[in-house]
């Protein structure tokens, strides 16, 4: 196998949820080194990103073309539990963003750090639309940072819907930088009710190394049952 043959079944195994240098490297038989420099050039044509640890993060456009039904599900679930005139929070994310798409007819005030969501409610005449400030985060397309979580101190919700890149019943959400996982801490508890949206590939999944403790009562809304 060339370099080049390499690196197009390097780049589909990391949009299959792969991600760490080393069981890369064991499943291709080649050093961790070969697959840093894989990895450095996927990432300098825009396909991954990589973060410290040696687990890849794709960008919100690679995650939103897997497991599109099942996102879809999920966001319609989620969509019935919102009642009009509710006041809920959204965090970054694909399927998060798919539920603004849903919310986009309704009378609410919907708050939110992620652009996917934005977009989808930019143009709703019947939505209040409040975006968090702070610093936007490619390439999740999230904005982050100490204003955002100040903000949601003064923020009391009905519903929170939090999105994840990984779901672990011990510790939590997972996130691939400690911003994030500090801001969706603070928006965990800035509603009365909580919901994780996470589809069954998320379930169990570890990506990285930040947590947020979902220390409080919480629903899962999935497309699978939560075993």
């Amino acid at each position: 196998m060339n370099a080049r043959e390499r690196r197009t079944k390097l780049l589909h195994e990391v949009r299959g949820g792969a991600g760490h240098i080393n069981e890369l490297a064991d499943q291709f038989q080649v050093s961790p080194s070969t697959i840093r420099r894989d990895l450095t050039m996927l990432e300098r044509d825009g396909h991954v990103v990589r973060t410290y640890g040696g687990a890849v993060e794709r960008s919100v456009r690679e995650k939103d073309t897997r497991n599109v039904t099942e996102k879809d599900e999920i966001a319609l679930k989620a969509a019935e539990l919102v009642e009009d005139g509710e006041l809920i929070v959204l965090d970054a994310g694909t399927t998060t963003g798919r539920l603004a798409a849903h919310l986009s007819h309704r009378t609410l005030t919907v708050v939110t750090n992620g652009l996917t969501a934005i977009t989808a409610l930019a143009e709703s005449a019947t939505v209040d639309l409040i975006v968090l400030g702070g610093r936007l985060r490619q390439p999740n397309a999230s904005i982050l940072g100490a204003p955002a979580v100040e903000q949601l101190r003064h923020i009391g919700a009905d519903r929170v819907f939090l999105g994840a890149d990984g779901l672990s019943p011990e510790r939590g959400l997972c996130s691939p930088s400690l911003e994030q996982a500090h801001l969706k801490y603070a928006m965990l508890h800035s509603a009365r009710h909580a919901y994780v949206l996470a589809d069954h590939s998320k379930l169990g999944h570890e990506p990285f190394s930040y947590w947020t403790p979902l220390d409080r009562p919480h629903t899962v809304v999935t497309d699978s049952p939560v075993h």
